[in-house]
């Protein structure tokens, strides 16, 4: 077997490979960076012309996939009134009741909130009607994490519990009493829990 030589044939042509490869990594990044760059400008722009509507649609399914959708209602002239959560309440099958909390960032510890705050946002897309074939799943999931295997989960109920925050006349806010709706009921089949 022939020593290769930093001036061989074969040196050259895997230095050349090398190159190409890292030509090629540097091109996809550059087209990764730009595409999240300019979509997540389009998605952000509080403007509604043609053009960065056309573009939201485009990106819109890869956003909510990723969980790079924001909405501009925390900072908009009107911010949303209200403070809500979601919990499931789970019916086993000899009736008993299990009661099942998403995440609530204000019950949560710094480093906690860190790493779950994408749940609070997930809860905002659960209810919107838009995606409403997301609940199916979720309460599926609900239903696997309580799930006893003596006592299996019959029903899953998603509900909102929900408390608005209205302005007084003297500029202060004041929370009204907290309320509560069911906006979704799955019943579970023996094959949800698998």
């Amino acid at each position: 077997m022939a020593s290769e030589t930093p001036g061989s044939a074969n040196t050259r042509a895997r230095n050349k490979k090398a190159s190409r490869l890292h030509a090629v990594g540097h091109i996809a990044i550059n087209v990764f960076l730009l595409f999240h760059i300019l979509a997540i400008a389009c998605w952000c722009l509080p403007v509604n012309y043609p053009l960065i509507l056309a573009g939201r649609e485009l990106v819109r399914p890869y956003f909510v996939w990723s969980g790079l959708f924001q909405s501009w209602d925390m900072f908009s002239p009107s911010p949303k009134a209200v403070n809500a959560y979601l919990e499931a309440t789970i019916i086993y099958k000899n009736g008993a009741t299990g009661f099942w909390a998403f995440p609530r960032m204000e019950l949560l510890t710094y480093t906690e909130r860190y790493y779950r705050e994408r749940y609070r946002k997930f809860e905002e897309t659960l209810l919107d009607s838009k995606y409403s074939a997301l609940r199916p799943d979720v309460a599926r999931r609900i239903a696997r994490l309580n799930s006893k295997p003596s006592d299996p989960p019959q029903t899953v109920m998603l509900l909102v519990r929900w408390s608005n925050i209205i302005q007084r006349s003297d500029g202060t806010f004041q929370a009204t009493p907290w309320d509560a709706y069911v906006f979704f009921t799955y019943a579970v089949k023996s094959e949800d829990l698998q």
